[in-house]
């Protein structure tokens, strides 16, 4: 698991060496003039009952570990590792965690004016806000997303343009939920629910693993053909798509905080064949492993400048 999951695995097991109810840790890792941004890591289990909470601005929240329920005016969903979790000034929700404890969330929070003034900007009318789902499905267009706000939640000297991101992850996000085809998870059986977050936690858990369609409908007692399905209507993506993201995601955290050398990472990563992980890398992240790498390094360099001169 990466530094993002350690962290979550870590603050569950004090819990339950303490014996105490769960609970949410909110620590602010950037904000500005219209926008906040605030790393959520949340304790919550099968034990605790749900409540109701209210959005004060606009929300989008990249789920990076853990998987939980979401339900809101617009129906349920469940959230898991790459997905964003949509929420709409004013709106009532709540969040449980039925089938598995605790997750951790990078949420980017919006003021109203300022969220309306870059969707405007970005080409968008006022019909395409607010939200119409409650969640994004893990998808390619925030992989490079979320792997720098991973970065930048778990070490601060690798990433800094956080005011650019935030500015990226609403136009991206605005882009794809008007192409996105609204999948019926509120249909989907408890039953289905609480396999597909048995899956998800195997596949985040171990990405390197061996995964196939027979090995992870096996472990959920399903046939090939019906976990397949009911893995992508609950998730947006198929179970091939999940286990790639999460190897690239897991990734591309190491090659931000570690030397490792970039051969040893892709089979580490469960790759078997660096080529088709320089490959798939430069596809989900649009450069290359060793591109990405420089791009984080000189970033560091930029903000260990920065704290040196701020002390000078």
């Amino acid at each position: 698991m990466g530094k993002i999951a350690v962290d979550l695995e870590a603050a569950l097991q004090r819990r339950d060496a303490l014996g105490t109810r769960g609970d949410t840790h909110m620590r602010t890792l950037a904000a500005g003039d219209g926008w906040t941004v605030v790393d959520v890591l949340c304790t919550f289990g099968p034990r605790d009952l749900p409540f109701e909470e209210r959005h004060a601005g606009v929300c989008i929240a990249m789920v990076v570990a853990g998987a939980f329920g979401y339900r809101s005016t617009r129906g349920r969903e469940l959230l898991t590792p790459g997905s964003l979790l949509l929420g709409n000034a004013g709106e009532c929700f709540e969040c449980g965690h039925r089938h598995a404890p605790g997750d951790r969330c990078v949420s980017f929070h919006y003021q109203p004016a300022y969220f309306e003034r870059l969707a405007s900007d970005a080409g968008f009318s006022r019909k395409d806000i607010p939200f119409r789902h409650g969640c994004m499905p893990p998808l390619r267009a925030f992989s490079g997303l979320i792997a720098k706000a991973c970065v930048g939640a778990t070490d601060a000297t690798q990433f800094d343009a956080w005011d650019e991101l935030a500015v990226d992850l609403a136009e991206a996000t605005l882009r794809s939920t008007q192409a996105d085809v609204k999948r019926r998870a509120a249909q989907t059986s408890a039953s289905a629910w609480a396999r597909v977050t048995q899956i998800v936690r195997a596949i985040d858990e171990a990405p390197d693993a061996p995964h196939t369609l027979a090995s992870l409908a096996q472990m959920c007692g399903l046939s090939d053909f019906y976990f397949l399905r009911t893995f992508e209507r609950v998730t947006g993506v198929t179970p091939h798509q999940y286990v790639l993201r999460a190897r690239l995601r897991h990734a591309a955290l190491r090659l931000a905080s570690e030397d490792t050398k970039i051969v040893d990472i892709a089979f580490d990563s469960g790759f078997n064949d660096v080529s088709n992980f320089n490959h798939a890398f430069r596809a989900e992240f649009g450069m290359s492993p060793r591109a990405w790498r420089v791009q984080r390094g000189a970033r560091a360099d930029r903000v260990a400048r920065i704290c040196e001169a701020s002390k000078a």
